[in-house]
């Protein structure tokens, strides 16, 4: 629903608010921890471009202590989760102290993490400032960190008490970062919703009049599946659809490239790969298989997968944490807006998969039917 300009969505355990007005619900948010330690997580960018903001219009922030790291997602680590922890003891945070993480991925998924365990447990809020953090990452109570080059290893369970979304501060991001969210709502589209596939095919990121409703559709879509299952057991693993090889794919970034990929151009490519294992394996027609990479391709850049990481990609889908009795475990499409879980998928096909990722990125756009 919608109360003075905001739109408010429940969740299984808080509410999420969108929009202009945002901050002066989190005002209201903030008036119960009247007298306790509030601290403020931020990255060098969120601390420039944000904050300023954050502090205009919440008079309640000015006394928080701000705790600043780098981003990027090579510090999502428990290294930095114990300079965290260290600084929360050291300030004398208290289990009744508020700690708000302002920023993309990185820090939302952290900060809960942080914030579930510093001395079991102190509340948090999201304010998620990247596309990707605000339909995504901050959304559904995942919370952790990276271990031994594999994703999200180390984490739990814990929803925030708020997550306020104010669209504004996209205006601060680049276009390669705006598309790295994107990913997400594509996915979104992909296994829930055919409609939304074909508007954001069309290109919904240069107009900011368009960003409200593409947020709103993408946590909906993530919400719903969410409450059915917020711990993951079945119906909430249809939101991996793209990650198996996209997080080995993006793992590997990390480690060996100069510039690593970002989250979602990984998950694109990841798409991409596991469109072509379900027309192989769950129904999905060739002409939607041909839809999906074409239309992808239209926002990435074409990124070339070495052989010679092929195995270091299956070596890292193998410690996959979604994996069950050591086969690997893959959510696919049979349509498009329609997925399927739990679909173990041999070796040899995700190699084929690579193959195919790379054979399309060498042919012109619009030219994947000919000669096939």
């Amino acid at each position: 629903m919608s109360i003075n300009n905001i739109v408010n969505i429940k969740t299984k355990e808080s509410e999420i608010f969108i929009g202009a007005d945002v901050f002066n619900v989190l005002t209201e948010y903030l008036r119960p921890y009247d007298g306790c330690k509030i601290f403020i997580l931020v990255d060098e960018n969120t601390l420039k471009y944000c904050i300023p903001e954050l502090l205009l219009k919440n008079k309640a922030l000015h006394n928080a202590e701000i705790l600043e790291i780098d981003s990027g997602e090579e510090n999502k680590t428990l290294d930095i989760c114990y300079q965290l922890w260290k600084t929360l003891s050291d300030y004398k945070a208290d289990r009744n102290s508020l700690l708000i993480n302002l920023g993309g991925g990185v820090i939302t998924d952290m900060g809960g993490f942080i914030a579930s365990t510093y001395k079991r447990g102190i509340d948090f809020i999201n304010i998620p400032t990247t596309l990707l953090s605000q339909i995504d990452a901050s959304v559904g109570g995942k919370t952790g960190v990276d271990f031994e080059g594999l994703k999200n290893t180390i984490g739990v369970f814990n929803e925030a008490k708020g997550i306020f979304i104010y669209p504004d501060f996209l205006k601060t991001l680049d276009k390669r970062q705006m598309l790295s969210g994107y990913a997400e709502a594509l996915k979104h589209g992909l296994i829930k919703d055919a409609n939304y596939w074909e508007e954001l095919k069309q290109g919904l990121l240069s107009d900011s009049g368009d960003w409200l409703g593409l947020i709103t559709t993408s946590i909906n879509i993530k919400n719903e599946v969410v409450i059915n299952d917020p711990f993951e057991e079945e119906e909430r693993k249809l939101l991996n659809f793209g990650h198996t090889i996209g997080h080995a794919i993006e793992s590997c970034s990390l480690e060996n490239d100069k510039i690593p990929l970002l989250h979602g151009e990984a998950i694109a490519i990841g798409m991409i790969c596991e469109s072509y294992i379900s027309n192989a394996t769950t129904g999905l027609s060739a002409d939607e298989l041909a839809q999906i990479t074409t239309s992808i391709l239209n926002f990435y850049k074409p990124y070339q997968l070495e052989e010679s990481t092929f195995h270091q990609f299956i070596e890292l889908m193998g410690n996959d944490k979604k994996n069950e009795n050591g086969e690997i475990n893959f959510t696919l499409l049979s349509e498009i807006g329609t997925a399927c879980i739990n679909k173990n998928v041999g070796v040899e096909l995700i190699l084929e998969s690579f193959n195919y990722y790379n054979n399309r990125i060498k042919i012109p756009l619009g030219e994947e039917g000919k000669g096939d």
